[in-house]
């Protein structure tokens, strides 16, 4: 799993969070302290906190976290709280979200964050979210018909071998079919 934690933020005011139910920790204190140190200027940047890395989009004044377990992965978690800033501000609009009280979004925008996660979370996202995915679904797509082909070339390899074999035999009957015949008809002749 990449994405444990993720929340909706405006300053210090949570206004939407959700927690992966695999994931164990005391995820929402260390996020309070880190919302404290986000400046509410535009921007992005991540965070590493012991075996966790804390990644934040802030725009217009709404911040977008999400918190990983893969220390050297930055693509996903980024395409996540991109597609999670698309869909709360086309869902509520700027106003709403910074005058909202502090959990006053979650019932109905925390289903949405764990089915994002869900989706950022499987295999499916590395294919979708960017041309370095699809190159790299393309690339397992082409080595997968080469797989095949390596495997028909050594099944035709395989039937040339058997072809082969077959001939030296058939080679050797045919010789000693001549040599047979052969001591038959100076037989024959002798007769």
């Amino acid at each position: 799993m990449t994405i444990v934690y993720a929340l909706v933020s405006r300053e210090k005011t949570v206004l939407a969070e959700h927690t992966a139910t695999s994931a164990t920790g005391n995820f929402p204190t260390v996020t309070r302290v880190l919302l404290s140190k986000i400046p509410t200027t535009d921007g992005k940047m991540t965070y590493v906190y012991d075996q966790y890395v804390f990644h934040y989009v802030v725009e217009n004044g709404i911040c977008y976290l999400c918190m990983s377990d893969e220390l050297h992965k930055h693509r996903i978690p980024y395409a996540f709280l991109h597609d999670m800033k698309d869909r709360t501000v086309s869902r509520y609009g700027i106003d709403i979200l910074t005058r909202a009280i502090a959990f006053s979004l979650n019932e109905e925008f925390s289903p949405i964050i764990e089915e994002r996660m869900n989706f950022y979370n499987s295999g499916d996202a590395e294919k979708t979210i960017d041309t370095i995915g699809a190159v790299k679904s393309q690339i397992e797509d082409v080595k997968d018909v080469m797989v095949q082909n390596i495997e028909k070339v050594l099944e035709r390899g395989e039937k040339i071998e058997l072809l082969v074999d077959k001939t030296d035999r058939l080679n050797q009957q045919a010789f000693k079919f001549e040599a047979s015949s052969r001591t038959l008809r100076r037989s024959m002749w002798w007769k």
